[in-house]
């Protein structure tokens, strides 16, 4: 078995990962007054929505270690799907799971918006997280913001992350 320090910087390595594999975004965020007109902000409301019921489902196909219903949430052949998936089997193995994937959304933007796709700009950040398994819980530290480009793609079974791509605003 690992040394504690060694498991510790393993974990905040492999959350930092998983933050890669895609967006995890908490909860529908209030909608910051400003000029935008009233589509504007439905438009960001609908988004924030979309994202936080797919971050819900990823975050409970991470709790309980499902790589089928992980897989189920990435259109195929999306290479974010597949990093994600490598990262859960990569925790899988050592016996630790994931809970709360707490993610704090700073900023999103819609960039395209259609009935079946949504292009987004998240900036968020990891916070919350724990690993567990046999005799060890672990809060995973909190990572430095991070933006991506989100694109989902709907289909008849739901809203699939179809890729993830890292930006600076």
């Amino acid at each position: 078995m690992r040394s504690p320090s060694r498991l510790v910087r393993a974990l905040a390595a492999a959350a930092l990962l998983v933050l890669l594999a895609g967006p995890a975004v908490a909860g529908p965020q209030p909608v910051a007054p400003g000029a935008a007109g009233s589509t504007e902000r439905a438009g960001e409301r609908r988004a924030r929505a979309v994202l936080a019921a797919w971050d819900e489902s990823r975050a409970a196909a991470w709790r309980r270690g499902d790589r089928a219903g992980l897989a189920d949430l990435y259109t195929a052949g999306s290479l974010a799907g597949a990093r994600d998936l490598r990262m859960l089997h990569a925790w899988l193995e050592r016996g630790l799971r994931v809970r709360g994937m707490g993610v704090e959304v700073l900023a999103l933007e819609v960039l395209r918006e259609g009935p079946r796709r949504l292009v987004l700009r998240v900036t968020d950040r990891l916070a919350g997280t724990v690993a567990v398994g046999s005799g060890v819980r672990r809060v995973l530290p909190r990572d430095r913001p991070t933006t991506r480009a989100l694109v989902l793609r709907r289909g008849d079974e739901g809203w699939r992350m179809a890729s993830v791509r890292l930006l600076g605003w």
